[in-house]
């Protein structure tokens, strides 16, 4: 027992390094009430991801009338592969020509936001950087060697990732500038010098959209994603608070019952 505990004490640092190595999360705040943003959301789904990633367990006619979308509408203007609006939102490209393309399928994103967390999509979306190191020229802060082209390029444009190395009270980015990660310098004896190296992604303003605007997008993409991972959300949310109500009303009577039935013996 002893040499256990001092073996995970061991690794306590390295679980440290590993964690302040990671990319930093930007909270994705969301909101499943917000039509507008998910019908926007569903809008650049089909525009920009449903080439290659499918929502196989999503029909279009309900995320029609979730949405508040007219199904003709929804068929004319968001239903690309030529089926019915009452099929499933399954992708046109065959699986072994993505498997081809992209060196692995592209997965079906219909629980993308259930598996990964909303913040880690909404992240994801924002952090393509230039790399020509790359089959498809662009890398990912938060997916090292991501396997993708960024085909939101046109709305965010290009950015570069680049790092700083500075004192806690000295940060001095570029107008845009999105920090993504900082780590404590340290010297060849592993001393804290007191710097912290910033990496941070510099866009080029290249795109249709400002850095504000891209963020917003996102963000509804991001709604639109977790209103696929799961599309009953709010009303088992709204079921869930009758359910505990009527428990603790339940409570209350069995309390009272359960005092009746003692009565006599105390």
């Amino acid at each position: 027992m002893k040499k256990l505990f001092i073996a995970l004490l061991t690794l306590l640092p390295m679980a440290a390094f590993a964690s302040g190595n990671a990319a930093h999360l930007d909270e994705a705040n969301y909101d499943l009430r917000d039509k507008a943003s998910l019908q926007n959301g569903a809008k650049i789904f089909m525009n920009y991801c449903s080439t290659c990633h499918s929502t196989q367990y999503q029909r279009y006619s309900r995320v029609a009338d979730d949405l508040g979308i007219d199904r003709e509408i929804m068929s004319e203007n968001l239903v690309f592969t030529g089926v019915k609006v009452g099929s499933l939102m399954k992708t046109a490209m065959p699986a072994e020509s993505g498997a081809k393309w992209f060196g692995a399928t592209p997965p079906d994103l219909t629980l993308e936001a259930r598996l990964r967390g909303a913040d880690w999509v909404y992240t994801y979306l924002r952090s393509f950087y230039i790399d020509e190191t790359r089959p498809f020229g662009v890398n990912n802060v938060v997916f090292p060697s991501v396997g993708m082209p960024h085909v939101l390029e046109e709305l965010q444009g290009t950015a570069r990732l680049l790092e700083i190395k500075h004192n806690e009270e000295e940060l001095d980015l570029p107008e845009g500038a999105r920090i993504v990660k900082e780590t404590a310098v340290v010297d060849a004896n592993g001393v804290a010098t007191g710097e912290i190296l910033t990496s941070y992604l510099s866009p080029d303003g290249n795109g249709e959209l400002s850095a504000e605007e891209f963020d917003e997008a996102m963000l509804d993409l991001v709604n639109f994603l977790v209103y696929s991972a799961e599309p009953n959300q709010l009303e088992r949310q709204e079921m869930g608070f009758w359910v505990i109500g009527f428990l603790l009303i339940l409570l209350v009577f069995t309390w009272f019952l359960n005092r009746e039935y003692w009565r006599d013996i105390h």
